[in-house]
């Protein structure tokens, strides 16, 4: 990350900081709160409860809180618009109707109360996560991601040397992890929505 970037970065931190929204890929988290320590900040991390996570993903999540001493705060739909992509399939007939009840409606709402969303996405990892930009203002909010310009030679040397824990479902071939019904295994993102044009959840559009 460049001069600049940096500047801004401490600049940005230190002003919002404690209003700031921090989500996890899951994965992300250890980096995530590495950077929550860096600025002096509370660990706390939200995460969607979806409904449809994995179980490793739920065990991976109180595995990293423990190890971590994170604050995770969990965001859910309401039980009936939930239950209502349950019981009608939703992610069979339109996926993106889904992820918007399970997991963009809940954290519109929280937004409104934070002014910085921290997030851990990389440009490598999508077409559409290629074309952003480390600060951006979002739906009235500031979006920053500070891992955007890490390569995947660095996050894969990073996590080494920090000995930091992988999902459990990567040693089956998964390496991009949301829900179980649209989660398959695959390198990088091909895994999610297989057979589908559908590349983002709708969290980042």
């Amino acid at each position: 990350m460049g001069n600049v970037y940096r500047g801004l970065l401490v600049e940005n931190i230190n002003k919002h900081g404690h209003d700031s929204l921090r989500d996890d890929g899951i994965g992300i988290g250890p980096k995530l709160y590495g950077i929550t320590l860096l600025f002096g900040l509370e660990p706390n991390l939200t995460l969607t409860a979806l409904g449809y996570h994995f179980e490793e993903t739920l065990v991976y999540k109180e595995y990293l809180t423990k190890v971590y001493n994170l604050q995770v705060r969990e965001v859910k739909a309401e039980d009936w618009k939930h239950q209502f992509t349950t019981s009608d399939k939703t992610w069979t007939k339109d996926p993106d109707y889904c992820c918007t009840i399970n997991k963009v409606e809940p954290l519109e709402k929280l937004k409104e109360s934070h002014k910085v969303w921290v997030s851990g996405l990389m440009s490598w990892q999508s077409d559409r996560r290629s074309t952003l930009d480390i600060f951006e203002e979002r739906g009235g909010i500031l979006k920053f991601y500070p891992l955007l310009d890490v390569s995947r030679e660095q996050r894969e040397a990073y996590i080494k040397d920090h000995l930091l824990p992988f999902h459990p479902l990567q040693t089956k071939g998964y390496f991009s992890i949301g829900c179980t019904h649209c989660t398959k295994p695959g390198k990088g993102r091909k895994g999610r929505w297989n057979n589908s044009p559908k590349t983002e959840c709708g969290l980042h559009l």
